[in-house]
């Protein structure tokens, strides 16, 4: 069968730092869940992307598994038209017929055993025509309920010749236990460097330029401590609601969905220390030992919400038990806020405040650095205002970038003085789209590169501290809803802030 080179693109300079990369080896990628939402919206705009940019490998391939009835020309319609729909590029279709020649569609029930040979021969077939030579990129984009099937049956069948690598969606279990019995599982079959377990967030250009932002910087790093930071603030706010998901969100709640994950994977890259270098082992290595200094806040440390109707940017939307789906007494959280201390030399007694929600005012995810008044300021009383102190601000989205505040005199005569910002914006100075974070994601599985992916210990740690908070609540009945769609939160998030003699950032 005679096949298609990769399409040409146009000279980028931007891109050329990606192309001296490390080709990947020749291998097929499996999406397990292949007719889902992921797949739909994240996985293939991210492949079309990557191959657009040509920095998927020649000898490639795709199967898509899913229960679904379609052909092979059927997978293929649906996935081009949602790569035209949620890709963030320019469609070509010498860059689509590339992929395209390149898929195969299995419809099988994940326990079947006749389809899981039929998963097999799929993939004989991409190795004999465009030479994946037996290495195996599995994507298990589906229900926790469906991995340790799939687990059990991919370890069976794995390829003899080739290297096996396994991609876990989140959530990786629901609590401590759950999270122990999937790595044993998993460690029947496979070795912890041939496990991705993925957290998109860690994906993020901007969560990437923390690091770069620390340790890249002799202005940072030496101030990055007890002795200069006053408190540091973590929001991951969605304005949305659970957007037709009840039946998970149900069993899983704010604390699950993003506390458990996203918020202390970003607690860990702001607290951790500066790695040996930056091979995935020892920047790892360096997030555990932030995790395991974490000491579990105490109940007056940990504030739960659900929101009720309100207004989201003018308009009007239910409150979650009027969702479909919901229970109408639902004891879910879809809002936390903490209080946590990491107890190392470099943080003790630092407060790390942390908060993440539904339907809050708006979308932000940022990290907020604030740093401790100047010991005598001499022109506090020529102040317009009250000079606030220095605030180092990275924004991971919607806005990716970087801003500072800091004290600047106010233009003629006198000392008057004035809170200014001094912003970085990626897309004003870069001038390029930001990757997609499963871009870069899927490229470093596909190299072996598992440094923006969660280790075993990683995921055990983060459950350990969930379980405690969860284990407190269970003494109590919450007085749900208890605040409005549209609002920042429950007035005791802002209690819990108050009573240390500071506030939540509210921009």
């Amino acid at each position: 069968m005679a096949t298609t080179q990769q399409p040409a693109v146009e000279p980028n300079p931007l891109l050329e730092g990606l192309r001296l990369r490390r080709t990947p080896d020749p291998c097929a990628l499996v999406i397990f869940g292949a007719s889902g939402d992921l797949t739909k919206r994240k996985l293939f705009p991210a492949l079309y992307s990557l191959a657009l940019r040509r920095l998927l490998p020649e000898h490639f391939g795709i199967v898509g598994v899913a229960r679904t009835e379609e052909t092979d020309d059927q997978f293929r319609d649906a996935m081009k038209a949602a790569v035209q729909e949620f890709g963030r590029d320019d469609f070509r279709e010498e860059t689509w017929d590339w992929i395209a020649e390149r898929m195969r569609y299995v419809a099988t029930d994940f326990a079947d055993e006749e389809g899981q040979q039929r998963v097999v021969s799929a993939l004989n077939d991409l190795d004999e025509h465009y030479g994946t030579a037996g290495n195996r990129v599995y994507y298990l984009a589906v229900p926790p309920d469906a991995i340790s099937t799939l687990v059990h049956e991919i370890g069976e069948h794995r390829s003899a010749e080739g290297w096996t690598r396994l991609i876990v969606e989140k959530p990786f279990g629901r609590d401590l236990a759950s999270a122990q019995e999937l790595n044993a599982q998993l460690q029947e079959h496979f070795a912890e460097n041939e496990v991705f377990r993925i957290d998109h967030y860690l994906g993020k250009e901007t969560v990437q330029n923390l690091l770069a932002l620390r340790f890249a910087n002799g202005i940072f790093e030496p101030i990055w401590n007890r002795q200069f930071v006053d408190h540091i603030q973590i929001t991951v706010a969605e304005s949305i609601g659970i957007e037709g998901r009840a039946a998970f969100y149900e069993q899983a709640g704010a604390i699950r969905d993003i506390f458990q994950n996203h918020l202390l994977q970003l607690v860990a890259l702001t607290a951790m220390e500066p790695p040996i270098d930056f091979t995935d082992d020892s920047v790892r290595n360096e997030k555990v030992k932030v995790l395991r200094a974490m000491h579990t806040p105490g109940p007056k440390h940990v504030v739960r919400g659900q929101y009720g109707p309100g207004f989201v940017e003018g308009e009007e939307v239910p409150g979650y038990r009027d969702e479909e789906g919901v229970a109408r007494d639902s004891r879910t959280e879809t809002f936390v806020s903490a209080k946590l201390f990491v107890d190392n030399w470099r943080w003790a007694d630092t407060p790390f405040y942390l908060r993440a929600g539904k339907r809050l005012a708006r979308r932000e995810t940022t990290i907020a650095i604030e740093f401790k008044r100047a010991p005598h300021p001499p022109f506090e009383e020529a102040a317009e205002e009250e000079l606030r102190p220095n605030v180092l601000v990275v924004h991971i989205q919607p806005d990716e970038g970087v801003s500072l505040e800091f004290a600047a005199k106010v233009p003629g005569q006198g000392m008057t003085l004035r809170t200014v910002h001094m912003d970085f914006l990626y897309g004003g100075a870069f001038r390029t789209g930001i990757p997609e974070a499963y871009e870069r994601l899927i490229l470093d599985c596909l190299l072996g590169d598992a440094t923006l992916f969660t280790r075993s210990d990683e995921v055990e740690e983060q459950w350990s501290l969930v379980d405690a908070i969860v284990a407190a609540w269970k003494r109590d009945r919450p007085a749900f809803p208890n605040y409005e769609a549209g609002t920042w939160g429950p007035a005791a998030a802002d209690e819990l802030i108050r009573r240390d003699g500071r506030s939540w950032r509210r921009h």
